[in-house]
């Protein structure tokens, strides 16, 4: 077998692919002064207590509305979502009112005092920022999961989540793209071949 050749890049943020996400926030007693900013900078970061972290450069407005609140909602994307979230990234909302251009519509948040979530999503994150750390470029805004909004249709008739069906979308390397074919799931390298074959049949149904 041939060796696999490899090219040397600078450093940079090649983690791929990203979830792309909508996160929506609004100004501590100013609540009409509300906007949704397209992350691809955004992950899990703790357990116990549910913490996730969004990266945004200071100079953006929703790094403001953010720091004032010390709130904000991450809102998965899916398919139907995608072009509205790519308007919110490369419109400021300084500038437009992006739910009035995209359709989209704010809506309180559970948890939350200030900041809405962004209807039609499949999973909202209400979270309350913990600590912002500088790192140069960004700001990283680390905050705790204090509710979690779920789309009524991703839920079977026993309550189990089948996010799997949510048509998330993916950031990689400038293009958006959509979940597809289940391969796996947590734990299948070690399972029985009969707790295999039943649980990716039922996945792929």
């Amino acid at each position: 077998m041939s060796r696999t050749e490899y090219v040397s890049f600078p450093p940079s943020t090649m983690l791929n692919p990203a979830p792309a996400v909508l996160v929506s926030c609004a100004e501590k007693g100013h609540p009409e002064n509300r906007n949704m900013i397209t992350v691809a900078w955004a992950g899990t970061v703790n357990s116990e207590p549910p913490m996730v972290s969004v990266s945004i450069r200071p100079g953006r407005w929703s790094h403001g509305l953010i720091a004032s609140s010390g709130e904000f909602v991450v809102n998965l994307v899916d398919e139907a979502l995608c072009r509205a979230t790519d308007f919110c990234g490369v419109r400021s909302g300084r500038d437009v009112d992006k739910a009035a251009e995209t359709g989209l519509r704010y809506v309180p948040a559970e948890g939350m005092d200030t900041a809405p979530r962004v209807e039609g999503a499949p999973v909202s994150l209400s979270c309350r920022v913990k600590q912002v750390l500088p790192l140069g470029s960004h700001d990283l805004f680390l905050g705790e999961v204090v509710a979690v909004s779920v789309r009524g249709d991703l839920l079977d008739e026993k309550g189990s989540l089948h996010l799997e069906k949510a048509s998330l979308v993916a950031y990689s390397h400038g293009l958006y793209q959509k979940l597809g074919d289940v391969l796996g799931f947590f734990g299948w390298s070690v399972a029985r071949p009969e707790v295999l074959r039943e649980r990716m049949k039922k996945l792929r149904s």
